[in-house]
């Protein structure tokens, strides 16, 4: 268990909205020198509480502008079929999110593609009854009101783990 003091509570709550802050930038914002935030970030990442670096693009340039999710149901509930499956999409590139959910479903699929077109090839190929999917429902999004932000996660008190 990593202790997480009020410093790198701010800290990690500031490089959550921009992580490209100048290490100066960020110790007036959380009252720090900049040698310690530069040495708390090193020990964040070390210490894997911060896992990734990422740039977020605008799926628009990146052929990806229709976003859908998809409601998977398969044939058979068993591990193989689902391991099988679940090995299956995380190697499609158009699968950009993926979980294995309770109900009447058993994965909810975020799949983004440039058109309708590529979207029907990619249920062709990867929702097919041969991979054991027994039905799929499509949402197609119109318009996105909370995209996707890891910054919106809480970050938990070590009392509440």
């Amino acid at each position: 268990m990593i202790e997480l003091d009020s410093f790198d509570r701010r800290l990690i709550a500031e490089v959550r909205r921009d992580n490209q802050q100048p290490a100066r930038e960020l110790a007036g914002k959380v009252g720090l020198s900049v040698s310690a935030v530069q040495r708390r970030l090193r020990r964040l990442r070390d210490e894997k509480i911060i896992v990734a670096d990422i740039a977020i693009l605008d799926p628009a340039l990146t052929g990806s502008a229709l976003t859908m999710h998809v409601l998977v149901r398969m044939k058979h509930a068993g591990h193989h079929a689902m391991d099988a499956f679940a090995r299956e999409i995380v190697h499609q590139r158009e699968v950009t999110g993926a979980w294995d959910v309770t109900g009447d479903e058993d994965y909810v699929l975020k799949v983004q593609v440039a058109s309708m077109a590529e979207y029907d090839a990619f249920t062709r190929r990867v929702l097919a009854e041969e991979k054991g999917v027994i039905s799929f429902k499509t949402l197609i999004t119109v318009r996105t009101i909370v995209a996707d932000d890891p910054s919106r996660q809480p970050l938990l008190d070590a009392a509440d783990i």
